[in-house]
């Protein structure tokens, strides 16, 4: 629009008439020249460098000619403009607007204080000016100046002392220079505006234990409650409250204004107002204050819940989310927590239902603080119908909300009862998202409340189903230890299942946690105990890298030695190592009593041997260590274990019973998939092993039915020698030729893999295998321990009989060696001589 000049009285105005357009794109120079000192001092206004460079020259001049032109200046209110020039990013206009200020006090000394008091409080608003004030020693004359009889200078000073203050160095310099007591007489002015300056200046000095002390030793307290009680001062009551937060952190000021009953003052005063903002003011300044035990203890006695309840019910967010985090301070006292039982998170159980983002989320850290270690809490939280709303929150925006929810939902999972009932909230598939986030605090929140809900089969199947099993892996990567532990936590929990131990290893998880384990930075007790779950249902992968079988790791079929590897080195798949062609590398031993399936009907490879065919009897025999069987005693239990492999459907004409017998024998016999085989040409199923098939089932019939523990190690050891080609006396050890005897079945074979139930001639580690494998199918607890130079040994516990009787109660069992070589059947207690020479030899 054009603009044009109307000339008034005493001052030019540009007025703007939008009815006038140009047609050129930039303004031509214009020329202004006048005679009237008020158009001049409007152009202190002016945008432009240039323009203000030019008025404040044309101004000193002015100035210069007269003392009447200074009183011109001051009557047209040339000193604030003038002011904020000196702060101006131009040294041209800073430096002639000092020169103005230099001659107007040069010749009105009445005014300096007033003109370099305002000056400096225009410049300390700006980080570089402040500094140099605190430099120059600015800060002590300021505070002289407090006692000014003149308001302004006051409010001048105190103005410019606030703005210092906003630095630590400025803070403990004030406390030096003993600058409460003036600041303290500033809060008797009539003029508010010097109220107001001193309360935010004690507002920020407090932040400090040393003013603290200044202001409770100078009566400061006392002023502020009798501020808080004026209702005329409604004004102040805001900035008085958050100077009374500070102060309430120290236990000294906190016991005096508790004595003096102040404190029922300010909690009556907060729970009445009407003003929002000196009820978030209230509750703030109890937040503060109760970081420490001991005023937590005061408020709890002064019935602090009670007002922080009413506060809830405001109809301002920010008081809301004032008082939900003053509960989840005071939730740290115990009796606190405990009135909020039944009053207080009922409140906070709707506020999680509120459209602001930020009451959830302090409605959530409330209820976090308030249900960890309180079953009561977390029960009643769920009763206040929290669940849901809870797990609506875990698809907030803001990370805090997040993260709190998660919590409370953990808390509340440590009951069975509730657990069951956040699982039927669909919780796996609401973690997916806090799983995903990238904020390490959600992160672990989240991978913890797997661990607390994905506690039975259902729920991790669930968690497999929502896709939760790929960002909880990806969470053991974690550079942050948190994150890190609470994964493994919850992978630890998952692996309690097999097939969920199977879909971690497929993910890596394995891989990952043998990394962390290595590192003695990276790794926890939950890593560790990850990875030895995930172990304990890859015992194939636990024995080649650990070398030992506890009694409780059950080798089921399937199970092969690969022999001894190192950590972080991949264990190749039964498959990969069944398609190799024989080589003078260790012989991989395979246990399996379950046949191969072709076609719905069971048979055994060509490779391996046919149980229809007749089986000529080996060298050692095929007697058992029971004692030896006649021929139609082998051919009938043959016959038997025959007929149980050949049938694949049921004989017409059979009766149901009989059917469902058929039909349960096959379900027996089928072979599942073994994790970490792939399908080369055609389905592929690990090489059946007749003869262990055989072991079972006498080893079942003979030896399960005998019920001393000792005898039965006995015997089954008795049993494995003899399969394994009988005694060997020590000094014959090295003349047995097993060597020989496995080169063979691996040629034979055409393969690696040897069944363990094939070998004739086995030495310590063939041994010590097939006693395990045997012992876990008749429930004989026993050990499978690895050694050097192809040594291995199983270890039992038994029960010392000669002190059974022994006061205290009972003691603790006794760990036994099993000699399967040189004198079958006997046990050699662990830490002995004869136990010691047995794994060397």
């Amino acid at each position: 629009c054009g603009k044009r000049i109307k000339k008034t009285d005493n001052t030019r105005e540009l007025i703007c008439e939008p009815d006038i357009f140009l047609s050129a794109f930039q303004f031509d120079p214009l020329t202004i020249e006048s005679k009237k000192a008020a158009t001049v001092v409007l152009m202190l206004n002016s945008p432009e460098e240039e323009i203000l460079a030019k008025a404040c020259e044309a101004i000193y001049r002015f100035a210069l000619k007269g003392e009447e032109n200074k009183a011109t200046l001051l009557e047209l209110g040339a000193v604030e403009p003038l002011t904020k020039l000196l702060t101006h990013e131009d040294k041209i206009v800073r430096r002639n607007a000092t020169m103005i200020f230099g001659i107007l006090v040069m010749h009105y000394p009445s005014f300096k204080f007033n003109f370099a008091s305002l000056c400096l409080a225009n410049m300390s608003a700006e980080y570089t000016s402040k500094v140099q004030i605190f430099e120059h020693g600015g800060l002590e004359p300021l505070i002289r100046l407090l006692s000014s009889p003149d308001p302004d200078v006051k409010k001048n000073s105190i103005e410019c002392i606030y703005n210092l203050v906003q630095d630590f160095q400025c803070r403990a310099t004030l406390h030096e220079l003993n600058a409460i007591p003036p600041i303290l007489d500033l809060l008797k002015s009539e003029y508010p505006i010097i109220q107001l300056l001193a309360l935010k200046t004690l507002g920020v000095v407090t932040y400090d234990k040393e003013s603290r002390t200044m202001l409770r030793e100078n009566q400061g307290v006392d002023q502020l409650i009798k501020i808080l009680e004026t209702k005329e001062w409604n004004d102040l009551h805001v900035e008085a409250l958050s100077v009374v937060a500070n102060c309430l952190e120290d236990m000294d000021t906190m016991v005096l204004i508790q004595q003096t009953g102040g404190l029922k003052k300010l909690l009556s005063f907060a729970e009445n107002s009407t003003i929002p903002d000196i009820q978030k003011n209230a509750a703030k300044a109890i937040t503060k204050a109760a970081s420490d035990s001991e005023n937590r203890k005061l408020f709890h006695e002064q019935e602090v819940e009670k007002c922080l309840v009413a506060l809830l019910g405001s109809e301002s967010d920010g008081t809301k989310i004032a008082a939900s985090q003053a509960i989840s301070a005071m939730s740290e006292n115990a009796g606190s927590k405990e009135f909020f039982n039944n009053q207080g998170i009922p409140q906070l159980i709707q506020l999680l239902k509120s459209d602001n983002e930020e009451v959830r989320e302090a409605a959530a850290l409330a209820l976090a603080n308030l249900t960890t270690c309180n079953p009561a809490n977390a029960n009643a939280a769920a009763e206040a119908d929290g669940i849901e709303p809870l797990i609506n929150i875990l698809s907030s925006k803001r990370d805090g909300a997040v993260a709190n929810a998660a919590t409370v939902l953990t808390n509340m999972a440590m009951q069975e009862p509730l657990r069951v009932n956040i699982q039927s909230h669909d919780i796996m598939h609401a973690l997916i998202g806090p799983l995903h986030s990238a904020n390490t605090v959600v992160q672990s929140k989240a991978a913890l409340t797997v661990a607390a809900t994905a506690c039975d089969a259902e729920a991790r199947t669930e968690l497999i189903n929502a896709g939760g099993l790929e960002p909880l892996v990806e969470l053991l990567r974690s550079k942050n230890d948190e994150v890190r532990k609470n994964a493994s936590w919850a992978v630890m929990v998952c692996a309690n299942e097999e097939l969920m131990a199977f879909e971690l290893c497929k993910l890596g998880a394995l891989d990952i946690l043998e990394e962390i384990n290595l590192s003695v930075s990276r790794k926890n007790k939950f890593s560790e105990a990850a990875h030895n779950k995930l172990l304990n249902n890859h015992l194939s992968l636990k024995y080649s890298q650990t070398g030992y079988l506890s009694s409780s790791n059950i080798i089921s079929d399937g199970f092969y030695d690969y022999g001894r590897i190192n950590p972080g080195t991949k264990l190749p798949p039964l498959k990969d190592l069944a398609f190799q062609e024989p080589s003078d590398l260790r012989a991989i031993l395979l246990v399996n009593s379950k046949s191969s399936e072709v076609k719905n009907s069971y048979h055994f490879s060509a490779a391996f041997g046919s149980p229809t065919e007749e089986k000529s009897e080996p060298a050692s025999g095929r007697n058992t260590a029971l004692g030896k069987g006649t021929a139609k005693e082998k051919a009938s239990r043959n016959s038997r274990l025959q007929l149980v492999i050949r049938n694949s459907s049921p004989v017409k004409g059979r009766g149901k019973k009989e059917e469902e017998k058929v039909k349960e024998e096959e379900e027996v016999l089928a072979v599942p998939k073994l994790p970490g085989e792939g399908n080369y040409d055609k389905e592929w199923y690990p090489p059946a092993d007749s003869d262990f098939c055989v072991y079972v089932y006498e080893v079942t019939k003979s030896i399960l039915p005998i019920t001393i523990i000792k005898e039965q190690i006995e015997v089954l050891a008795k049993y494995v020698a003899e399969k394994m080609g009988g005694k060997i006396p020590k000094e014959k050890l090295h003349d047995f030729g097993w060597e020989l005897h496995i080169s063979e079945l691996k040629y034979q074979l055409k393969s690696n893999v040897v069944p363990i139930g094939q070998i004739k001639k086995g030495t310590f580690y063939h041994r010590a295998l097939l006693f395990k494998a045997l012992a876990d199918k008749i429930g004989i607890g026993c050990s499978l321990v690895r050694g050097e130079y192809g040594r291995a040994w199983n270890e039992v516990k038994l029960m010392n009989e000669s002190r059974k009787g022994a006061i205290g109660g009972l003691p603790p069992p006794e760990v036994y060696i099993v000699d399967l070589m040189f004198h079958p059947g006997g046990l050699m207690k662990l830490r002995s001589r004869e136990a010691d020479l047995y794994r060397f030899l």
